[in-house]
């Protein structure tokens, strides 16, 4: 019975497989992408993780400090390029990432054998996943600035709508002002039909004592 044996064997022997990881590892460090099965794919992701990590924990040191990393993750790889890669740009891009450094995309079914089929990446160099996370924040900040139109918007209007209000007081006040003036003209006339009538009374009186 197989109990407690979760290790998958991919059909080989124990030094076939451990060569064959190896290569692959050397592989997605270089080229930071590679297609292949599914199954192999996840036997590569528990067998790279732990090297990118071992890298990022050394990147931070001197190499003199880094020297006994870089040995143990070249006992694994055997690729002295592959080393220098991983403890270089892959360890720089990768620091703050606290594990979770490879993504599988699976692409179907293989023809012939229907074997299971996937790209295995580092997640940090995948450009377009990177644009795509970028585009969705840039959605919520547009949603924000268009409240803050919306807002500026109704100020606008309070202020056309105080500015239209102000006119209309000015017409009232002169419409109150038109009918004073037309009295002091009313008053004018009176003025002078009374002058008149004195006038002419006085005339009469004085034709009247000459008469007499």
């Amino acid at each position: 019975m197989r109990h407690n044996k979760k290790i998958n064997h991919l059909g080989r022997t124990k030094a076939h497989r451990e060569a064959m990881l190896a290569n692959m590892a050397s592989s997605l460090i270089m080229h930071k992408r590679i297609f292949t099965t599914t199954a192999k794919a996840k036997a590569l992701r528990k067998y790279v993780e732990p090297l990118i990590t071992k890298s990022k924990e050394a990147y931070n040191k001197t190499q003199e400090e880094s020297t006994h990393s870089r040995r143990t993750v070249f006992a694994s790889l055997q690729n002295k390029h592959a080393v220098a890669e991983l403890f270089g740009g892959v360890a720089e891009k990768i620091g703050d990432r606290p594990g979770g450094y490879t993504r599988i995309i699976k692409t179907g079914n293989r023809l012939g054998d229907n074997a299971a089929m996937c790209f295995i990446e580092l997640v940090d160099f995948n450009d377009n996943m990177m644009k795509d996370t970028k585009k969705a924040t840039t959605k919520t900040r547009r949603s924000r600035s268009r409240s803050k139109s919306a807002d500026a918007t109704t100020a606008v209007a309070a202020e056309t709508k105080t500015q239209e209000k102000a006119p209309k007081e000015v017409k009232a006040e002169t419409v109150q002002e038109t009918p004073v003036e037309e009295m002091e003209t009313e008053n004018a006339v009176t003025i002078d039909e009374t002058e008149a009538t004195e006038n002419e009374e006085t005339s009469e009186n004085k034709e009247e004592k000459a008469a007499e």
